[in-house]
């Protein structure tokens, strides 16, 4: 069935370029884009990649089957000779397709588009325990589950993704999602309901009815950081489809001062909101919901001059916090995220510093080793490191453990580094993209030689049409 998808995706890229005048070959030719071969024919790629299995001996338990979670079960079967590898997952479709609900809640894919099951991807050499664990017990090297009692291991993989905190918002509950105009695409059926609740807010504003659209941004870590931009983006573009976008006013609401933590990427996302009339008020935190009223609440912290000091020749700045009611019609929310409370709450995550409050995994940012237990390693949304809460991500760290695992097993340091490579696909209409690559460096890392500042309809092409069969027949399949 996946096979067919990729097969009607592939077509509908050589439609969509035929329109432009070019062929598939002459459109990747243009973007620069080296290794797309595989992307749209895995299987030439995966021949042509010769893999030298290592005589290792360990049990590995990876606990978590998304996309991190497969794809390093992949890799670890290809790589280790005769694996010992059991995957604990209780979700039957972990692997499914996640950046795609973003494209659902603006009706460019529908939910079947992004679905898939785990049989089909999970490598046949692993053992996966439908089951969750409910406790980390890393000085006795096991994990306790909910049905399969106590499962022991010689090197524990952290893949268990984040856990999403609408409760932390007064008022809000994933139940609500969907209702009063109140969406989030951070769920595939939440996704499938924002659609529904942003063709009613365009519907309202083609009436003639002044509207508010507002867009959240918490005060925690989020996966894929351009997300919440990437939704009011596609918003505009419908409301300017329907000649309806001199009615609505859309805000965007971050916690933090600016619009992308690169300067370069900042600047390149300012200029397209003004461009499009986007608003935009730094320092928002949501904190409450009111649906029946359609208000929302956010804590508004800023600095106010204070005293001159004669010491250091300036004004001391001194902390304010002030609680701002926004009325809405259309309410976009990114909830706050943290490390599933099982993580949060267990040896393995953050004890110190400001990694602390997302319970995340406690790890050295370039092995992606623990830095307590020398034989678990954490990779994914999960992993406590500065950067790197998106799938482009996993797929650069998934090599890395699995080189650093082989090297654990065999006595050795560890070899391979993370270098915080992720990438952002920002969304800036139905048609166009600006790609966002950066490492450690917080600094612009483009793979291709066009100016990554620069929104274009080719990363559009690459966003739809390759990046679900690279993830599902590359990295799933860890071939990529």
């Amino acid at each position: 069935m996946m096979h067919e998808n990729v097969d009607q995706l592939c077509a509908k890229l050589d439609e969509e370029l035929k329109k432009r005048g070019l062929s598939r070959r002459d459109a990747l030719k243009l973007a620069g884009i080296g290794t797309a071969s595989f992307m749209l024919n895995p299987s030439e790629a995966a021949a042509a990649t010769k893999l030298e299995a290592a005589d290792v001996k360990g049990k590995i338990v990876i606990v978590g089957g998304g996309a991190a979670g497969c794809s390093i079960a992949s890799l670890l079967a290809k790589k280790i000779s005769n694996p010992d590898i059991t995957i604990i997952e209780p979700n039957p479709q972990s692997v499914s397709y996640q950046p795609g609900q973003t494209l659902i809640a603006a009706g460019v894919w529908e939910k079947d588009d992004i679905m898939a099951n785990n049989e089909d991807f999970f490598p046949s050499e692993a053992k996966w325990v439908k089951d969750s664990v409910t406790e980390f017990d890393p000085d006795k090297n096991r994990v306790l589950t909910q049905k399969s009692g106590e499962i022991g291991y010689d090197i524990l993989i952290v893949t268990t993704g984040l856990q999403l905190n609408y409760n932390a918002i007064d008022g809000l509950s994933e139940n609500i999602i969907g209702t009063n105009g109140i969406g989030s695409i951070y769920f595939a059926d939440g996704a499938v309901k924002t659609w529904q609740l942003m063709q009613e807010f365009v519907a309202s504003a083609k009436s003639g009815k002044k509207v508010q659209g507002v867009f959240t941004h918490p005060n925690t870590p989020i996966k894929c950081g351009g997300a919440p931009k990437k939704i009011m983006f596609l918003t505009h573009d419908r409301l300017v489809e329907a000649g309806a976008r001199s009615n609505a006013e859309l805000t965007f609401y971050p916690n933090g001062g600016s619009m992308f933590g690169v300067p370069e990427y900042h600047e390149a996302i300012l200029t397209q909101f003004k461009a499009r009339d986007m608003k935009w008020q730094y320092k928002h935190n949501l904190i409450a919901v009111d649906p029946g009223k359609k208000v929302a609440t956010f804590e508004h912290h800023y600095l106010i001059k204070g005293e001159w000091d004669p010491d250091i020749e300036e004004y001391e700045m001194i902390p304010q916090v002030k609680n701002v009611e926004v009325p809405f019609d259309f309410l976009h929310v990114t909830p706050p995220m943290s490390a599933p409370d099982v993580v949060k709450n267990s040896p393995l995550s953050w004890k110190k510093g400001s990694a602390a409050t997302g319970g995340w995994v406690e790890v050295e940012k370039e092995t992606l080793q623990h830095t307590r237990y020398p034989n678990v390693f954490s990779l994914g949304d999960v992993a406590g490191i500065p950067m790197g809460k998106t799938g482009g991500s996993v797929r650069k760290q998934y090599t890395v453990v699995v080189q650093n695992i082989i090297d654990f097993l065999n006595q050795k340091k560890p070899s391979a580094k993370y270098g915080g490579y992720t990438v952002c696909p920002l969304i800036t209409s139905i048609g166009t993209v600006i790609l966002l690559e950066f490492d450690w460096s917080a600094k612009p890392t483009p793979s291709f030689p066009l100016d990554p500042t620069k929104e274009r309809w080719i990363w559009w092409i690459l966003k739809v049409y390759l990046l679900k069969p690279m993830y599902f027949y590359g990295m799933l399949k860890g071939r990529a």
